[in-house]
């Protein structure tokens, strides 16, 4: 089950960083998961948001490319070695992690994890058939 997830350029000016989640707030779009990464002159800024249309709309309005890409989201159990059991299911199918960072999970006994693979369908299948659980779009 694929989530919707912004990729975001932001220049890596002073204040930038700020404005462009300034201006989602300002929007009424809730960030659910944020990752950024950056090099000397930009960033990648990664969010899963609740209004994904609405949020690359007020990006676009703003000047801000933003990029809608699919990703998943796995719930972990909270518990040592529980991500490294996931990370094993994908290993086993010679699927690549691309990245990945943690996202608010509402289930206290659970982490959550979005993961970005080299075969986002692949990677679905082989969780899935392990019994992975996914965020579903409607929970975000």
């Amino acid at each position: 089950m694929f989530i919707k997830q912004l990729s975001i350029f932001v220049e890596n000016k002073f204040g930038r960083l700020e404005a462009i989640i300034d201006t989602i707030g300002k929007n009424g779009v809730n960030i659910r998961a944020l990752s950024i990464a950056d090099t000397t002159d930009f960033g990648i800024l990664r969010v899963i948001v609740d209004d994904t249309e609405k949020a690359k709309k007020c990006l676009s309005d703003a000047g801000v490319v933003a990029k809608a890409t699919d990703v998943i989201a796995v719930y972990i159990d909270d518990e040592t070695g529980g991500l490294a059991k996931v990370l094993g299911y994908l290993t086993e199918e010679k699927i690549s992690v691309e990245y990945m960072y943690a996202f608010l999970s509402r289930d206290t006994s659970k982490a959550l994890m979005v993961v970005k693979a080299d075969d986002e369908e692949a990677a679905e299948k082989a969780l899935r058939l392990k019994g992975v659980e996914m965020l579903n779009p409607e929970n975000l």
